[in-house]
């Protein structure tokens, strides 16, 4: 767990460094639009379970260039808890 984390953390804090306020990327899909990353972290102390911590930490820097470089329209719905939010899941 502390390696997947370690390597996790490092991909972002390289993408801290290249931002001045809120950590952010620029998706390709949205004609570079930036895509704000704070919330994923939130999201991952809420969770109990530590494997599922662990998985989603795995894919953490393939789902970063997945939102970089894809074209491929994402599958959008609207957040359950937050009517304002949209959810996307992009496929790669």
């Amino acid at each position: 767990m502390k390696e997947v984390y370690k390597k996790a953390i490092n991909v972002y804090k390289s993408i801290i460094k290249n931002s001045k306020r809120r950590p952010h990327i620029r998706s390709k899909y949205f004609r570079k639009q930036k895509v704000f990353l704070g919330l994923f972290w939130q999201h991952l102390e809420d969770k109990l379970n530590n494997k599922d911590k662990l998985r989603r930490l795995k894919y953490f820097s393939c789902a970063i260039e997945l939102i970089m470089h894809s074209n491929f329209t994402p599958i959008s719905k609207e957040n359950v808890d937050k009517r304002s939010e949209i959810l996307h899941r992009f496929g790669g």
